[in-house]
Formats: structure tokens, sequence, C-alpha cells
């Protein structure tokens, strides 16, 4: 790991992830009754819940308004989740002061354009290696690993990892 990215990564308090692309493979399964289906990875629960032992919080943050996702966040360690924000980046001060954190303590995992403007205002961002083209040019670190296949699992271990440095 660069020392650029070590040193943001050594700052972070808050990491706040969006879910479809990230935490799943952006898939979403619908039936006659509507959404019916979503995969987790549990490596990336895993992940929020070796933060949280490492006093760094997770949030999740969602355009869409799902019951699946309301049903998932309230199993892992989570500490919030903000669900059907279409403007992501305009909760941003909102959560940073609730959290009591600044935004170069706050981490965003994103995948898509709608992620963009939140990524350019925290700390450190990150994007899934299926990321969107444009949200891979802006972010600080491309994962290894695609959406939905623990993402969000090698970012943890990467803010970790620069804690125990």
């Amino acid at each position: 790991m660069n020392s650029e990215l070590n040193s943001k990564l050594k700052k972070i308090k808050l990491i706040i992830t969006d879910v479809d692309g990230v935490l799943t493979d952006g898939c979403m399964y619908y039936n006659h009754e509507g959404e019916y289906m979503k995969k987790f990875n549990t490596k990336d629960s895993m992940g929020m819940e070796l933060l949280l032992q490492n006093q760094i919080k997770s949030i999740l943050l969602t355009r869409e308004n799902s019951k699946i996702v309301k049903e998932r966040a309230k199993k892992i360690k989570i500490i919030e989740l903000y669900s059907n924000i279409l403007k992501k980046e305009e909760i941003l001060p909102e959560i940073l002061e609730k959290y009591h954190v600044t935004n170069i303590e706050t981490a965003y995992i994103g995948d898509d354009v709608n992620d963009i403007e939140i990524m350019k205002l925290v700390g450190f961002s990150a994007t899934p290696l299926d990321g969107n083209y444009e949200v891979k040019k802006i972010s600080d670190y491309i994962c290894k690993t695609n959406g939905g296949q623990g993402a969000f699992r090698e970012i943890s271990d990467l803010i970790i990892q620069s804690k125990n440095n």
C-alpha cells in the first residue's frame, strides 16, 4: 500500500457504503409481487463487525427503498441505514454532524454515477472492480473484487491494516 493511501486510510472513523453494486452484485430479482431477492456476501458483514471492533462505524446509504435491504441492515453490524436518498451528497453534512466526524475521517464506497458527488467530498473513496468507468476515474482505490463478492470486506481490511501499521 502506498504512503498516500495509507495516510488517508489511517484517518477513517466512519465508512459509508452504497448497497446495490457494492454489497450486492447489482442484480435485482422480481416476481409478480415486486422485488423478492438480492444476494449479499457474508464477508462484507464480517468486515463491518471487524470495523466496529476497531471503533469504526459503518452506514448504508442507498437510493433504493428496499424491504430486503432493511431486513439485511437489521441483521448485520451497521450503525444506520439511509434509504430512498436520491442525492447522497446532500445527506452527508447531517451524517458527519450526527457521528461527530469530518469529511477527511469518512470513507465512501460506491459503484455508479449517482455516487460520484459524495465520493468527491470524503477523505477516502473506493469502488468495486466492476464499478462504473466514471467512478473509477475519481476513486482513491479500485478493489480487486467485484460488488457483492467481498469489495466492502477488502476495504475494511485495508482500513484496519492501516491503523495497525
